[in-house]
């Protein structure tokens, strides 16, 4: 199935809004599952996919801050929500709502990797993120991510929210794949 192009840039891949993108990873980012469809946006093969860092896909227009954050909540066996700038192969970007999910071991309970849920962000919730993330990045290359860091944290506490909740906000996330998720873990708690 060819991707198409978003009218509202011409380097920008337009994504389904019903499917998801699917992968698993280790403790450290390394991919150990994706399903065809994170192939088909990002442009790499299954065999290129496997076993490669998840920042493979990681474009430059995101703020290290948000990555950190990220990592920050999942060594804290914390799931997050973020509204996050991928890169493609062939250079092409697709912006996607992702829930990262701890998946934890059937008989030690210890976390043994991570889910990632992706899924097509929302114009709307693009147009409100990017101003922030570009000021993010600017504090990053000047100052360096601890001042990114500051900033991001005054800003939240201004809006009064948590980052999930600033994206989930912004997104209006309602997602049939992670609310099953959720309903699942709930259920198996």
């Amino acid at each position: 199935m060819a991707l198409k192009r978003d009218n509202n840039s011409s380097n920008e891949i337009g994504l389904d809004s019903v499917r998801c993108i699917l992968s698993s990873t280790d403790l450290n980012g390394k991919i150990k599952y994706t399903n065809r469809y994170f192939s088909e946006v990002s442009g790499y093969s299954q065999n290129e996919l496997l076993g490669s860092p998840h920042n493979i896909i990681r474009h430059p227009d995101m703020p290290k801050v948000i990555f950190k954050l990220m990592w920050d909540r999942l060594k804290n066996n914390e799931n997050v929500l973020m509204l996050v700038k991928n890169r493609a192969k062939n250079g092409s970007h697709y912006w996607v709502t992702t829930f990262f999910e701890i998946k934890h071991h059937a008989v030690t309970k210890e976390s043994s990797g991570y889910l990632a849920i992706l899924h097509a962000a929302p114009r709307n919730a693009i147009r409100e993120i990017e101003p922030l993330y570009k000021r993010l990045r600017n504090i990053e290359s000047r100052y360096g991510v601890h001042a990114s860091q500051d900033y991001l944290i005054k800003y939240l506490m201004k809006e009064g929210k948590t980052y999930d909740e600033y994206v989930h906000e912004i997104t209006k996330e309602k997602n049939v794949v992670i609310d099953f998720f959720k309903t699942m873990k709930e259920l198996t708690s």
